[in-house]
């Protein structure tokens, strides 16, 4: 058996996700432009640098998802996907995961971005396991907070090892394994895999990928 993994912003998108939930919530006016587009702007500068605190940036992104009721948020999401997701999808994308999966390998999307805002997308790409950050629930209702570890740098790598215990698997049933991303933030789960992939990778992780002679592609 073989495994592969994706991660999803930048990489089978061509967009972020997470930067594009809030700055749609802005539009609608969920959100005030004044106060939350600056600091949007600010995370997303600081994820491509390297330098977020995963915690503050989730504490921002989740709180909006606590003060409105659960079909009122997925109304908004039906909308989103339709007009900020769809158009950023990369093609080329779903046909290497279309490919993985006609070779039989275990796929997932492992993300940092919530569970929420990204189990539409997986279910669009014909993807059935997502390793993603959990937002808390109470009664149904999401509660403002995180549930368990983020899956950001090496939580991703805890996180993924708990998925694939969860399913009777570990690093070692499979032959091979591939992560696909873009991002110097996934430098610790591409440094686990036997097969690392650099996606239309940012200035840090192209460097990288060419000093250890790692495939660098675009799916753009």
């Amino acid at each position: 058996m073989e495994l592969a993994l994706f991660d999803l912003d930048n990489t089978l998108l061509a967009g972020d996700s997470d930067f594009e939930w809030a700055q749609y919530l802005i539009s609608r006016g969920v959100l005030d432009r004044e106060v939350y587009e600056a600091r949007n702007q600010d995370f997303y500068e600081q994820y491509k640098a390297g330098t977020l605190d995963i915690h503050e940036f989730l504490d921002f992104q989740l709180k909006p998802l606590s003060r409105h009721p659960r079909a009122e948020l997925d109304a908004w999401h039906a909308d989103f996907m339709a007009t900020r997701i769809l158009p950023i999808v990369n093609e080329k994308g779903r046909v290497l995961v279309r490919r993985h999966q006609a070779e039989g390998a275990l796929v997932a999307i492992v993300t940092a971005t919530n569970s929420f805002v990204t189990a539409p997308i997986a279910r669009e790409f014909g993807i059935a396991h997502l390793v993603a950050t959990e937002p808390a629930r109470y009664g149904g209702q999401f509660t403002g907070g995180v549930e368990g570890m983020p899956c950001f740098r090496e939580g991703k790598i805890a996180r993924v090892e708990a998925w694939l215990a969860g399913l009777g698997h570990n690093w070692k049933s499979f032959g091979r394994s591939w992560f696909y991303s873009d991002s110097l933030n996934d430098l610790p789960l591409l440094g686990k895999v036997s097969d690392p992939v650099a996606v239309d990778p940012d200035p840090t992780l192209e460097q990288h990928a060419r000093e250890r002679g790692w495939p660098i592609v675009s799916l753009r």
